[in-house]
């Protein structure tokens, strides 16, 4: 069988100038061209371009389309690595959605989400685009570069997680009206600060102070206490230093 440049572009859903500008870089060539000038295809060339259509759903550049399909010689095993990626990220797309239906209903129902489930299928890319803000508000506000190259997603995580946790129990502390020396905030603080040290960023009662009157003074971190509970931030700050002066007597 043998195709004419419109009807590859049909069949496939891809454009008539997409196809002339795969021919143009080199990565799809046609099988002949006609001496009137129309571009014929086969079934390799169809095949061949199945598999950058299938690497363009991966995201990857055209370049690096050409440069790993010049390295590939079998098919079948570029099928079924093309198989694999795609079901990763299918994998982690239905996590996604399934992440964002969960937050849908806790939204709707006025619930905290449960922190174990909220950043559940995010990868590396993905939490990049989260920080994404923060990153310009610190390297303009404070210039400091925060280094998201080197992202540990397991690690960022288990810290999103943690901090969703422990904010959380400030901020129902704080709308149950726990006075701040309570017993329970103290516990909690303690937990926490293993929790930091644990993950290798070691912490003491004094140095949550600083963090949380750091949260005070600046407006990009105050703001984001002050949206999940009114008067979190100067809360967290109370219970923080009221726990340090209990240290010194």
């Amino acid at each position: 069988m043998e195709y004419t440049v419109k009807e590859v572009a049909r069949l496939t859903g891809t454009t008539v100038k997409t196809l002339h500008h795969y021919q143009k870089v080199g990565l799809l060539q046609p099988l002949k061209v006609t001496e009137g000038g129309y571009r014929i295809y086969g079934i390799k060339e169809l095949e061949r371009l199945q598999q950058i259509l299938f690497y363009r759903e991966l995201d990857f550049s055209l370049k690096d389309i050409k440069t790993a399909m010049d390295n590939e010689s079998n098919r079948i095993e570029t099928l079924k690595r093309q198989y694999k990626l795609l079901s990763e990220r299918s994998e982690r797309m239905d996590g996604i959605l399934k992440t964002i239906e969960e937050s849908i209903i806790c939204a709707e129902k006025g619930e905290n989400m449960e922190q174990s489930k909220m950043f559940k299928g995010l990868n590396k890319e993905e939490w990049k685009e989260v920080i994404a803000e923060q990153k310009e508000y610190l390297s303009e506000a404070y210039e400091f570069e925060m280094d998201t190259d080197s992202i540990d997603v397991n690690e960022l995580n288990e810290m999103a997680i943690e901090s969703e946790r422990f904010m959380s129990f400030l901020a129902n502390a704080l709308k149950n009206g726990w006075r701040p020396n309570d017993e329970r905030l103290k516990k909690e603080l303690e937990r926490h600060i293993e929790f930091l040290n644990s993950h290798d960023m070691p912490t003491d009662v004094k140095e949550l102070v600083e963090t949380a009157r750091f949260f005070i003074e600046d407006d990009f971190h105050r703001d984001m206490l002050e949206s999940q509970q009114t008067g979190l931030s100067y809360y967290f700050y109370t219970v923080a230093e009221m726990n340090a002066l209990k240290q010194h007597k």
